[in-house]
């Protein structure tokens, strides 16, 4: 087993929980399976309704480390209206609405996560190859937000979530305390709680993905533990110094 490290930070994020083509299309607050799936399969190119395909993720394992959780937008959206009704915006139902369609879409503003994905060795290397150069460009839970680089920090990391713990640099958020006793405190989001830790919160969400097909989207639910990490404090660079530091920390397996 071997892993990969992925920062996710962007202007805007936007990680679909329960909505789905509805005039309210939420927001989790923070990267979903079902989302990160999607994004390897695009990269793969994967079509939405080859249901199959998505076996080949099951034995993916995520750990989710938030950086920064961001601050929650909303954008009242509207796509059509004044026109005869067939030259007017489609409904999900492939018909034509006749008048505007209206939506309020939910943003992460500013937010930065760092996954840890730890798989058997043949699916990590096909998905860091994939992101590589990818079939369909990755996006942060809608096309229209787009991340930031470096997006792969690591694409062999013989643990990854102890790369989060001890080794990738975090991103500095103005909401967090100011650091005591030498560590930060730091929100995890683990699929299996760690041994470590002195107290967990258990959360139920509804996002493992059974199928992505565009009228036939289904979702399994699975069970995530949140802790809060205490982390060594020199891993909180500067804002100068971060861009630095992350381009160091994901060069370092090949210059070492």
């Amino acid at each position: 087993m071997s892993g990969l490290v992925l920062r996710l930070a962007g202007p805007l994020q936007s990680w679909g929980e329960r909505s789905a083509f509805t005039a309210d299309r939420d927001t989790a607050p923070f990267p979903t399976r079902s989302a990160l799936i999607g994004m390897f399969a695009a990269a793969e190119g994967i079509p939405r309704d080859d249901v199959a395909a998505l076996d080949r993720y099951r034995a993916l394992e995520f750990t989710v480390r938030v950086d920064r959780p961001g601050v929650r937008l909303v954008d009242y959206h509207t796509v059509g209206g004044g026109r005869p009704k067939d030259q007017t915006a489609a409904t999900s139902g492939g018909s034509n609405k006749g008048a505007a369609v209206i939506t309020r879409r939910h943003y992460l503003a500013d937010a930065v996560f760092v996954i840890a994905v730890t798989g058997p060795d043949i699916t990590i290397a096909r998905i860091a190859s994939a992101l590589h150069q990818p079939h369909w460009s990755p996006y942060l839970g809608r096309r229209s937000c787009v991340p930031d680089e470096p997006l792969l920090l690591r694409t062999d990391a013989s643990d990854p979530a102890a790369e989060l713990l001890h080794q990738v640099p975090l991103s500095p958020d103005p909401a967090r305390p100011l650091p005591a006793d030498g560590t930060v405190e730091v929100t995890f989001l683990w699929e299996r709680p760690p041994a470590t830790a002195d107290r967990t919160d258990s959360l139920t969400v509804n996002d493992i993905p059974r199928s992505f097909a565009p009228h036939g989207r289904s979702h399994d639910r699975r069970r995530l533990f949140r802790t809060h990490e205490h982390l060594p404090v020199h891993l909180a660079p500067g804002p100068h110094s971060l861009q630095r530091q992350l381009i160091d920390y994901a060069t370092k397996e090949t210059a070492a």
